[in-house]
């Protein structure tokens, strides 16, 4: 006889309904997958393995496990509940790794704090996202002594001393090895599941006031997954970590994957001299930094002196790479296999990559969607771009997504519209379906009632090989309202003049692209992942022209 699919339905609804918290409790110990695993399921594979270096620091996976254990227990101790805040002002540092990973096994949220930020700023960040439990690294302490009081959510201050080696300045603070390790290192019994918030960053704020990013679980472990296929790595691979870890590209497209497939991370600072000295010492074999860092590296007097071979994988993002650049990134570490990532902070954040075997090809190209995402390009009145060479926005879609704008649902939902992420970058589509960033929207210059892509004047300056960095902008202009202006570092040593490069820019770009103005400086101001601060470039020169 058979069953009426009416009656099995019913039946299961009962079953469902009468057993789900015995049901989802089963599921969250025994057939759970999130963030808090990782380590210990490395820790199971590779018990013995350096799982991190930091400075004269060796740690196992099964050492990093037991510490991320006892951070949890001793946050569970502080009375710090499910959803939590929990927010940390910190460089790449030991006791930030614990605080992120053990904010994950806790089920609270962590919020690492931009340490550009100032007092004013960080404290917006900290009231904002209403973080119970604040920890602030000594070196940085004068970031914020003045507006400690005026955070009336935080309930326990934490002092890490492991940037200047400092002690708390006074009692309101406990002293982090003094807190943490005096809890047990079994996993903490806590309910956890895959659509959970674990994390929460502030964006840069290049073009607006910071927005708080929420990311649960699912994104960072499907983010994770694609990082770990499409950019080739290996549990054998020993990891340098030199940007920023309170910024999601350092930490999860790099750090995190490498702990979730039991290679070795080493976590140092951005001194380009000793990031060559690292490679040398523990035979790195992948890096990762944006295209002024690569400049950095490649215009360093040491270059040459160090051994470099171990080197297999060479990782760029953040912002556009010039093409001369990476030509001579790619000559001058033969052998290497090099990849793009282009993302957002709200994609967990990398949407497409170039992969190695296109890197020559596809040169200047951010290739196509990762593993778990999908890609296209959208016209301002939402028609799909399908044309090669036509301009439209660029739009993501899949499991790396954020949740949601905190506290703010109508930008949530504006940038979310279809289900597609709406990034604010400019892109074009070639004959193979692959993306080149052409700028962002609020990034395009309009002179004279015409559009200009700042990339584009870029790459002409930048084939002068005096040329060290340059940013092109737009500054107000009494005839053309906005003026095309580029912002050049001359290499060191080096001498170029303003029509020089004016010259330059004839040669290769149609009249109206050409600079009106060409303003030399010793560097440009960027953020720690290196992307280009182009809003405060351009008040910093809004009268470049005379203009009010």
């Amino acid at each position: 006889m058979q069953t009426d699919p009416k009656d099995e339905k019913t039946r299961f609804e009962s079953l469902t309904r009468n057993n789900v918290e015995f049901l989802l409790n089963r599921y969250n110990r025994v057939n759970r997958w999130v963030i808090a695993d990782m380590t210990r399921r490395s820790a199971y594979h590779h018990p013995d393995k350096t799982a991190l270096i930091f400075q004269d620091r060796e740690m196992t996976y099964t050492e990093l496990e037991a510490a991320c254990n006892q951070t949890a227990n001793a946050l569970l101790d502080l009375g710090v509940k499910k959803y939590d805040r929990v927010a940390i002002l910190a460089h790449n540092t030991l006791h930030h790794v614990l605080t992120w990973l053990g904010c994950c096994k806790a089920g609270a949220v962590y919020l690492a704090v931009n340490y550009l930020l100032r007092g004013p700023d960080i404290q917006y960040c900290i009231n904002h996202s209403e973080s119970t439990v604040f920890i602030v690294e000594d070196s940085l302490y004068e970031l914020v002594k003045d507006v400690l009081a005026e955070m009336p959510t935080v309930k326990t201050l934490i002092w890490s001393n492991q940037g200047a080696g400092q002690n708390p300045p006074d009692e309101k603070f406990l002293e982090f090895d003094n807190w943490y390790q005096k809890y047990p290192d079994t996993e903490p019994d806590a309910i956890l599941r895959i659509e959970d918030p674990c994390q929460m960053t502030y964006t840069s704020g290049t073009e607006s006031r910071p927005k708080g990013v929420i990311i649960n679980h699912q994104a960072l472990l499907s983010q994770y997954m694609g990082c770990i296929f499409d950019g080739g790595y290996e549990s054998a691979d020993i990891n340098i970590n030199a940007l920023p870890i309170y910024h999601c590209a350092q930490r999860d497209v790099f750090l995190n994957p490498i702990f979730y497939i039991g290679g070795t991370n080493i976590l140092m600072g951005p001194d380009i001299g000793q990031i060559l000295k690292n490679v040398e010492k523990y035979r790195a074999t992948m890096l990762f930094a944006p295209p002024t860092v690569w400049i950095g590296i490649l215009r360093h007097p040491e270059f040459d002196s160090h051994d470099l071979s171990s080197l297999k994988k060479l990782y760029y993002g953040a912002s556009i790479m010039p093409v001369e650049v990476l030509r001579e990134l790619l000559e001058r570490l033969p052998g290497t296999k090099i990849y793009n990532y282009y993302g957002q902070t709200e994609l967990a954040p990398y949407h497409t990559i170039l992969k190695a075997e296109d890197a020559w090809d596809k040169l200047g190209s951010a290739g196509r969607a990762g593993l778990n995402m999908e890609t296209r390009l959208e016209a301002d009145n939402g028609e799909i771009v399908h044309a090669p060479g036509r301009p439209g926005e660029i739009c993501g879609k899949g499991p790396h997504a954020m949740m949601m704008y905190f506290k703010d649902m109508e930008k949530t939902d504006d940038v979310m519209r279809g289900g597609w992420f709406h990034s604010g970058d400019l892109g074009v589509l070639d004959e193979d379906g692959y993306i080149t960033v052409v700028d962002r929207k609020k990034d395009m210059v309009k002179t004279g009632g015409e559009n200009v892509a700042s990339r584009e004047v870029e790459e002409a300056v930048y084939t002068d090989s005096r040329v060290e960095e340059v940013a092109v902008i737009g500054v107000p202009h009494p005839k053309w309202v906005e003026a095309v202006a580029a912002v050049v570092v001359p290499r060191q040593g080096e001498s170029i003049s303003e029509e020089e490069i004016l010259e330059i820019c004839r040669q290769k770009l149609a009249p109206f692209k050409v600079p009106k103005k060409i303003i030399f400086v010793d560097q440009l101001p960027k953020t720690p992942t290196g992307k280009l601060l182009k809003r405060g470039m351009r008040e910093t020169y809004k009268n470049a022209f005379g203009a009010d």
